[in-house]
Order: C-alpha cells, then structure tokens, then sequence
C-alpha cells in the first residue's frame, strides 16, 4: 500500500527532539513514517522508536516500510492511551516524544475514507475505521447538537443556518457522501462569505473532530505524553488549528508554572517548581507553505522536561 504524506516542519520538528544515539523516542502519530524515518536516522544501532497510529491502514505502512528493523515497534492503538502503551512495552520513559495532530495527506486524498469535501465519496472521516461516521451523525443528531458541534470545532458562524439547512435535507433524503453534505453547506452559507475559503471547510474539520474524539482528553493526552518524558526529554506537539494550539499551549505553559503564591507574599510556601521548559512556538516558512498549502496553519510546540 502506498502512503504518500508531506510531513509539515520536517526538519524542525525531528530537531527539536534533539534526537541522541541510543535513546528511546516515540512517534505518536507515525503515518506513513515520514518523522519516523528521519529520527531513525539519528537514532544509531542501539536506540529504540515506537510507532503509533489509530489508523489501520498507517500501521500496515508503518509495518511493511519498518518491520525488518529491531529498533521499531509498530503499535496499532491511539496515543491518548500512552502510558498503558508504554507499560506494556516495558519502557519506563523516553528521550524525545512527538506528536503531529490532525488528518493526514493520504487521509485527505484518498477519496474513500471521506475526508475531503472536494471528491465525492462515502461520508466517513473515521482515523481508526471504527465506530460512529459522519454520515451518522448528520442523519441522527438534533440541529442543537449540530449547531454545536459546527460552532464548537469548526468556529464556524453560519454553524445554524448549516444546521437547519442539514436537517431539512435528511427529511428529504439521507446524506450519505461528501459532495451531498458540500451542496447542502452551500445552500446555507452566502456567496459572498465563501470567496475565501471553501465553504465546507469548517463544517468538515469539525465532523472530523467529533468522529474521532479529537479533542476529548487531548490535555490530558499531552500532559500524560510529558509525564512519560525521562529527565531532559522533549515533547514536540505539531498542531493544525486554533482549538488544538490552545490546549497544547495551556498544558504547556502549567507545566513550566512555577510559584503560584500570592504576589505581596515575601516567600514561596508553596513549593511549586517548573516541570518543563517551553520552547517558542515554530511555523511554516513562506516557502513551505507554497510548496504544500495544508501546511498553512500548523504550529510546532515543544516542551523539555526538567
């Protein structure tokens, strides 16, 4: 199987790991491998990666392009569950973590997996090939939860006219395809408003979000992704919009708090010492950006654990 992806901020993310001979790091969201691969190649004989990926078709890449090598485990999970994937490996903590958040380049293009609201497809958009699809949810959710979820992950503000406009369709006929869901945004958004961006694009991004729970327990995720950090480790988050960077950014910035005790007291009682050193946030290049325009609104965070 082929597995084309452009890794966005290659370099800088891979440095950022500040990758050492013999150490242990984990790629959390591997895909195609395109992060793992360079990393490998810092890694020298005796390191250690663990590939994770929630999505099926990612880890018969993952296995296929690193499986003769010793120093790879391709683990076949969602990297929320992190510590218990480590535990069971037996790997106590590791030297660098990395995480590129979002959907993929091969998710995108390949048409059937429905994440694209420019080819016509099944409406799916499930990472992990599992569960609730788009397609259900704009046929079973009342139009409050619709609103909700087009407003909450998308910041879409035609999120109720979007809405209503589904609801009345699936009176008519259910949605079952991208380019259908396209038609009806269409129908509910004004010309003007779409000159820009695409006019599905928001309501796509949050459906996505929803399906696959991306933001549920995100915080958490990353805090329990540090804590498995050996001293000195770095945790590199990439991110692709504003509700992801916010909750990596707030993690970030509790773990390097230090003194939390009110300003006039003359003396720390609490003992509060920063946990990590945060790095400022990297972005694309205008060049990147050219050459792969979904690159566009990435971020690159990283925190070292002290």
């Amino acid at each position: 199987m082929e597995f084309h992806h452009i890794p966005v901020l290659f370099n800088q993310t891979v440095d950022s790991l500040c990758v050492k001979p013999g150490g242990t790091y984990v790629d959390c969201t591997a895909g195609g491998g395109g992060h793992s691969a360079e990393i490998l190649s810092r890694l020298g004989e005796n390191g250690r990666l663990i590939c994770i990926d929630r999505d099926p078709q990612a880890v018969e890449v993952l296995e296929n392009r690193f499986g003769a090598d010793k120093r790879v485990t391709v683990v076949h999970d969602n990297f929320f569950f992190i510590v218990s994937i480590l535990s069971k490996l037996g790997v106590s903590s590791a030297d660098g973590i990395l995480a590129d958040l979002g959907v993929s380049s091969r998710q995108l293009d390949d048409a059937g997996r429905g994440f694209s609201f420019h080819k016509d497809a099944p409406l799916d958009m499930r990472m992990s090939i599992e569960g609730l699809t788009a397609a259900d949810a704009v046929n079973t959710l009342p139009a409050n939860e619709l609103r909700r979820i087009i407003h909450t992950y998308g910041e879409e503000k035609f999120a109720s006219a979007i809405a209503n406009a589904i609801v009345r369709q699936r009176e008519k006929q259910p949605i079952k395809t991208t380019l259908q869901l396209v038609d009806v945004i269409r129908s509910a958004v004004p010309a003007a408003a779409s000159r820009q961006n695409h006019p599905a694009r928001r309501t796509f991004q949050a459906l996505r979000i929803y399906v696959n729970g991306e933001l549920d327990g995100l915080g958490k995720a990353v805090e329990d992704a540090f804590s498995c950090l050996a001293k000195g480790g770095r945790l590199s988050v990439i991110t692709f919009h504003s509700l992801e960077d916010k909750t990596v950014k707030e993690v970030f910035a509790t773990l390097a708090q230090g003194c939390i005790c009110p300003k006039d007291f003359p003396v720390c009682v609490c003992g509060k010492k920063p946990q990590a050193k945060v790095f400022k946030a990297l972005t694309p290049s205008v060049e990147e950006i050219e050459n792969n325009p979904r690159a566009r609104s990435a971020k690159l965070r990283t925190a070292q654990k002290l």
